[in-house]
């Protein structure tokens, strides 16, 4: 009942995370309210309430977004990939202003609570299930210098409007989500949506990008978005927490599980190390999810795969060869 008949802004409601987030409040009772800038709204539902054009790298913007608001979701912002790596700057530029114009708005028109997203890139090197206190344990990969360090400072941004204003700040560091809506194209898009993308349109050869050893924790996103909410309600405190499948998975193993969904066994599976890739390692400990939010996983890795191979070729997919 936390959410019941309360308003909920959701930036970034146009997006993948934000998507699914504005249907779970929904489902939770909120009365959403979702700004527009260049992304259609995915969910059509009459209790959300849309205003748009909005600009929300513009202070003046994010005020008229918050008036009235009891919490913010802050979902907005560019998500960097291996395939972005040409241009990571206008993705930095444009996830720091928002930001802090959206924590500034936030504090100057009284929000009650606000959820800031942190990031798994922000953790140091480790081959084991890292704990939120090693946060600071030592730098970050350097495939993450510039993200990662920009996490790092949102979570001290945080820190810091929290300690002079009265709102109630949630920070969250998500591990790798992957689902219905997340981002197919292939010049901007993450590991699984290509991966997922080139099983449904039968590329053969199938080519992955790097050796398929590497580790990751993949969550499913309605998994993330329930754990992001329990976050707010639970533990609005600027005190981190991991929420993330808590399991390692291969890229290798990922591999199998889409191209099984896909009815697409017979490829010839290629392994393109040439191509950029990230971290070797990413694991997230999430007993402190657990222990405090209750939070635990209820999609599978198998589960989750086969319902995204089959949602994009429904919807996105046509079971071409556009290799």
């Amino acid at each position: 009942m936390f959410y019941q008949g309360k308003t909920v802004l959701v930036t970034g409601g146009t997006g993948f995370i934000g998507t699914h987030m504005v249907k779970e409040l929904l489902e939770s009772g909120a009365k959403v309210r979702v700004p527009i800038h260049k992304r259609p709204l995915i969910v059509q539902d009459k209790r959300i309430e849309i205003v748009c054009p909005v600009d929300l790298m513009k202070l003046e913007d994010c005020q008229i977004m918050v008036k009235g608001v009891d919490y913010v979701f802050h979902a907005a912002g560019a998500v960097l990939s291996a395939a972005m790596s040409a241009n990571p700057m206008a993705a930095m530029v444009a996830n720091i202003v928002l930001t802090v114009q959206m924590l500034y708005a936030s504090w100057l028109e009284n929000v009650d609570r606000f959820l800031l997203f942190s990031s798994s890139t922000a953790y140091p090197v480790a081959n084991y299930p890292i704990k939120e206190e090693e946060m600071w344990d030592g730098p970050t990969h350097p495939s993450y210098f510039g993200y990662g360090w920009s996490r790092r400072y949102f979570e001290k941004l945080g820190e810091f409007v929290s300690s002079n204003s009265n709102m109630k700040i949630a920070l969250v560091r998500p591990s790798a989500p992957y689902g219905r809506w997340d981002n197919f194209d292939p010049t901007t898009g993450h590991v699984i949506p290509a991966l997922v993308r080139r099983a449904v349109e039968k590329c053969d050869p199938y080519e992955v990008w790097g050796s398929g050893e590497e580790v990751r924790d993949f969550i499913h996103v309605t998994d993330l978005v329930r754990g992001c909410l329990l976050a707010l309600e639970k533990h609005a405190t600027c005190d981190p927490i991991n929420i993330g499948c808590g399991e390692a998975t291969t890229i290798k193993e990922v591999v199998q599980i889409i191209l099984k969904a896909a009815n697409h066994e017979n490829a010839k599976v290629e392994f393109n190390t040439s191509k950029p890739t990230t971290i070797p390692i990413r694991m997230l400990n999430t007993t402190k999810a657990e222990r405090i939010l209750g939070f635990v996983p209820k999609v599978s890795l198998e589960e989750g795969l086969k319902d995204t191979v089959q949602w994009y070729r429904q919807r996105g997919g046509h079971g071409e060869n556009k290799c």
